[in-house]
């Protein structure tokens, strides 16, 4: 084992859609400044950046309706996706940037027109979606949005999910032909290919094994070669987790405060993929439904067309399951390795808080073939078992922690940024919205970590992202002058385009 030592001005833990974005805002902002990469892995966005690991449904709350929950006065609280699809704008406003510099080509290859549907059961449930139509119908981020409870007009929104139904069903839909279907993992390799054109070191199969605080403030990072099994160490200033589950334990190798009695619970996925592409002919549209009871809220229903390796797909799910492992490719020991004193009070607190979760997880991974077809029965009845194969999902690592609201052992379920107060270092945990959401991440860990540059970064950040700081929702003429621009630029049509 031979010793290396190399400097560097940052390092990017994890080769997924998080660095990607990170590495690409930087290298518009500071140039000059030297990335390393470091992946696991032998190429990039291979664990929950994947096509096959993510639902890729560009969240922009257009279709999820638990970013929509109903108050007890019965009104529709829509403050989380009016946040979320604000968000996702700015993902589409810097992907737009990227593509029009030229330094990014052929959107259509991560990026397709879709319409994103909500699709509802039962009276109670039809009220529900009508009150949320009507909520969301004012804000410009949401225009061109349609409810219909009408089975004639369903038929030609879902003829797939129409066909063999109960006339006499209660049913409703909100359908907006302005929504998008995100292939992150071809995201993610057009922007690594980018950054590698820009001079950025990405190193595959290479794992992380430690890291230190250096006398001056910086990161020593030890990277074993997983090839040559020699042991290199790398210094730099800035040193980013993006990791997905991984950073869990990345995070407590660092030994900051502020991931102090911090824990993570893995929840895994699996879909079902049609395989029949006269079925997959008849279904154009992304359709969510309602969580069941006790889901968590990753685990909301929905019958998918994707676009994956330039064709039409058809996936159905997700179904929850569990392991204990915080990657795809990760260990079985993972939650257990995972397990500190400064965490262990959060832990046990969130197994205790969260059993009904343990038990529906406990009750998915038990589901046979023909209880999930079951369940997509509800979607298509006509549904055939051999039409459909099974496809394992990546993991999510969910964060349980302290909070001001739920006390100890809190499941988190959401996107969460972890830095040291002096901005060395930032983690990112969580799931979704993840990927959709990741440029204003990536903007809050910048924010966060060089608080003191950002003052001179912000004219190229408006730049790139024009409504940076800026709300759409309260500037509709500008909201409307981003969509067409944005949806023009990545080749989504002329007309009004959403995520």
């Amino acid at each position: 084992m031979s010793n290396n030592d190399k400097k560097t001005d940052v390092i990017l833990i994890g080769a997924g859609i998080m660095s990607a974005t990170l590495g690409s805002l930087l290298k518009e902002l500071v140039p000059e400044w030297e990335i390393t990469v470091f992946e696991q892995l032998d190429k990039p966005g291979e664990e929950s950046s994947n096509e096959w690991n993510n639902a890729g449904t560009g969240h922009a709350a257009l279709c999820e309706l638990n970013y929509t929950p109903e108050k007890q006065d019965g009104s529709i609280d829509i403050t989380k996706a009016i946040a979320i699809n604000e968000q996702f704008q700015l993902s589409r406003q810097f992907w737009s940037y990227l593509v029009n510099q030229k330094l990014i080509h052929n959107p259509q290859e991560f990026i397709m027109p879709l319409p994103h549907m909500s699709l509802v059961h039962g009276e109670n449930n039809v009220e529900f979606l009508k009150k949320r139509f009507e909520a969301l119908s004012n804000s410009p981020l949401f225009k061109g949005m349609e409810f219909s409870d009408d089975p004639e007009k369903l038929k030609e929104w879902i003829p797939l999910i129409m066909e063999g139904r109960k006339a006499e069903e209660a049913l409703a839909a909100t359908k907006i032909d302005s929504g998008t279907d995100v292939n992150f993992g071809a995201l993610t390799r057009t922007l690594f290919d980018h950054l590698q054109e820009k001079n950025v070191k990405v190193n595959y199969k290479h794992s992380v094994k430690n890291m230190n605080r250096t006398s001056d403030g910086s990161w020593e990072v030890k990277v074993k070669n997983l090839e040559s099994g020699t042991v290199e160490r790398h210094t730099a200033k800035f040193v980013f987790l993006g990791a997905g589950g991984g950073s869990v334990h990345l995070l407590q190798k660092s030994g900051i405060p502020e991931g102090k009695g911090i824990g993570g619970f893995p929840v895994s996925g699996l879909f079902l993929v049609c395989n029949n592409p006269e079925v997959i002919e008849k279904h154009q549209a992304k359709v969510y439904g309602k969580a069941k009871v006790g889901a968590p809220p990753m685990s909301v229903p929905h019958l998918d067309t994707r676009y994956i390796d330039n064709k039409r797909s058809l996936l159905f799910g997700p179904f929850a399951g569990f392991s204990p492992k915080f990657l795809k490719t990760g260990s079985y020991l993972d939650l257990f390795l995972s397990i500190k004193l400064h965490n262990i009070i959060n832990m046990i607190g969130g197994g205790l808080k969260n059993l009904g979760l343990t038990k529906y997880l406990i009750q998915q991974v038990l589901l046979s073939k023909e209880k999930r077809i079951e369940e997509l029965r509800e979607f298509i009845p006509d549904a055939k078992s051999e039409d459909w194969d099974i496809v394992v999902a990546g993991q999510r690592v969910q964060v349980i922690k302290e909070t001001e609201a739920g006390g100890k052992g809190t499941l988190q379920f959401g996107t969460e940024v972890v830095n040291a107060a002096d901005g060395s270092i930032a983690a990112l945990l969580g799931a979704s919205p993840g990927a959709s959401t990741a440029v204003d991440v990536m903007l809050k860990v910048l924010s966060r970590c060089f608080p003191e540059r950002m003052p001179e970064w912000e004219p190229k950040i408006k730049e790139m992202i024009p409504s940076y700081g800026i709300s759409l929702t309260e500037n509709p003429e500008l909201a409307q002058e981003l969509l067409n621009e944005t949806a023009q630029t990545l080749g989504l049509s002329s007309t009004l385009q959403q995520g």
